[in-house]
């Protein structure tokens, strides 16, 4: 198979690129060793970041983050629950980090309502005495799933081919640098290759003898039955394990941990994980200690940081495009490494900005403007999971069978 550009990897980020480069004219593969979505975005807790959660630390990232919140509600339809965030001051956590994350919040014109605790639990039944204050942001919920499926639908639509179940046995290079991959079913030349395996991106990367070192951390995810929540709860303290509830529709996701693991495909996944999970997160919502389990799964965050220094919730959530002639002389391979499932849409766009120019393609890029297909329908985008078998445990309460 021949084709202008090999994206390597299935996920959101990756089907992501491939749509964002068919949609101007370049002619995509795509491959993916299992199905869609079978990586790091199907295991995340599906948060759609208002950028509340990183305005005072990372003003940059927040302003990615509202812009891609506002997108995203435009264009996926029913792949987001557009609810409605809130950060939660409990007693005995500091004011003072409320306040400072309100001001950069409204430094950055992200919207931000203060209620006190008595207004919060009007607005919100279930949060407990123990609220102090409320910070009322624009978050809401990804369905990963239905993304990513219906993201790849569009990718095909303008022409790209999706291989799912192909695994990338190793990049083909020679005295030019790399010329596509190789598969069990044979080979895929490309003018340029993407590397879009986000925790994996190391171990593709050093088949082709370049050392791209990932720092991938675990996340524990635990969701239980509850239908009483129609709100994103965010305690509203310095990022920590159990912090974040997610609502579904009659389930909350429970999240989550950071803990580094040296194999993506292979750590443990413990049970004091998810009762640490339910402990925590009670705090915010005390239903949820005693709630049936519908299910826990562990998902590994794509952590790249250059430098090397940080260390665990330390290290950048923001991405990077790494062009691998420039960094490690070995020219036809791009590399995109870290970042947030809020931002994937973006991520796309820069890497596809990259690589166009790379190719000599006039083109800009158009995927914020036009809306996935099936948008309307969570039946038609449910089919495309099926099609493209895009299911993961972070939605997997949602999806019909």
């Amino acid at each position: 198979m021949d084709t202008e550009v090999l994206v390597v990897g299935g996920g959101a980020t990756g089907v992501g690129v491939a749509r964002d480069l068919a949609m101007r004219g370049v002619d995509v593969v795509l491959a993916e060793r299992g199905g869609l979505n079978a990586g790091t975005s199907g295991r995340s807790h599906g948060l759609l970041h208002s950028g509340a959660r990183y305005a005072e630390h990372d003003p940059d990232g927040a302003q990615e983050c509202i812009r891609e919140n506002r997108v995203l509600k435009d264009i996926a339809g029913d792949a987001v629950r557009d609810t409605r965030g809130l950060f939660v001051q409990l007693d005995g956590d500091d004011p003072g980090f409320f306040d400072e994350k309100l001001a950069a919040c409204r430094d950055l014109s992200i919207p931000a309502t203060v209620y006190d605790g008595d207004a919060a639990r009007d607005l919100v039944p279930g949060l407990p005495e123990s609220v102090e204050r409320t910070m009322d942001v624009p978050d809401a919920v990804i369905y990963p799933s239905r993304l990513v499926a219906a993201t790849a639908a569009s990718a095909r639509e303008h022409g790209a081919t999706v291989l799912t179940h192909t695994p990338i046995e190793g990049l083909l290079t020679t005295e030019d640098g790399v010329v596509g991959a190789s598969t069990a079913e044979g080979e895929i030349r490309a003018e340029h290759v993407v590397n879009a395996t986000g925790a994996w991106a190391g171990r593709l990367a050093r088949t082709a003898g370049i050392d791209l070192e990932m720092t991938p951390t675990k996340g524990a995810m635990v969701t239980v039955e509850y239908d009483g929540l129609d709100t994103v709860l965010n305690r509203c303290r310095p990022p920590a394990d159990g912090d974040i509830v997610v609502p579904h529709e009659e389930a909350v996701v429970l999240g989550t941990t950071s803990v580094e693991v040296d194999d993506p495909d292979d750590f443990p996944e413990g049970s004091e994980e998810v009762e640490r999970m339910r402990a925590e997160c009670a705090d915010l919502l005390p239903a949820v200690a005693d709630a049936p389990l519908d299910h826990a799964y562990w998902g590994v965050r794509p952590l790249y940081e250059p430098s090397g220094v940080a260390k665990g919730r330390g290290i950048s959530r923001g991405f990077f495009v790494l062009d691998h002639a420039e960094r490690d002389g070995v020219p036809g391979l791009t590399s995109v490494v870290g970042g947030k499932l809020t931002t994937y849409r973006l991520m796309a766009e820069a890497t596809a900005d990259h690589v166009t120019n790379l190719l000599g393609v006039d083109a800009a890029c158009r995927t914020a403007e036009e809306r996935l297909p099936g948008a309307d329908d969570a039946e038609k985008l449910d089919s495309f999971v099926r099609e493209f078998d895009a299911g993961g445990p972070a939605d997997a309460d949602v999806l019909s069978t």
